[in-house]
């Protein structure tokens, strides 16, 4: 899960290697944090939110496969 959400978020930022993807479990949930450069935050997140929720819904399709419920948050 986690380097699934690393590969989106480092594809869509224009400084992939100051991307940073933390990632912690409690119970049967999972929970990502991201961090990336000030200037690219705006790029994970998109107008209105809509880049940073595609991500999410990516994100929660991977967890039903495996079981599982996650929580991204773009830092």
């Amino acid at each position: 899960m986690k380097d699934l959400i690393e590969f989106i978020a480092t594809s869509l930022v224009e400084h992939p290697g100051e991307v940073q993807v933390d990632s912690h479990h409690s119970g049967s949930s999972l929970f990502v944090d991201v961090t990336a450069a000030p200037g690219d935050v705006g790029r994970l997140i998109g107008k209105r939110g809509r880049t940073a929720e595609a991500i999410r819904a990516v994100a929660r399709v991977a967890a039903v496969r495996q079981g599982i419920r996650v929580t991204v948050d773009i830092e």
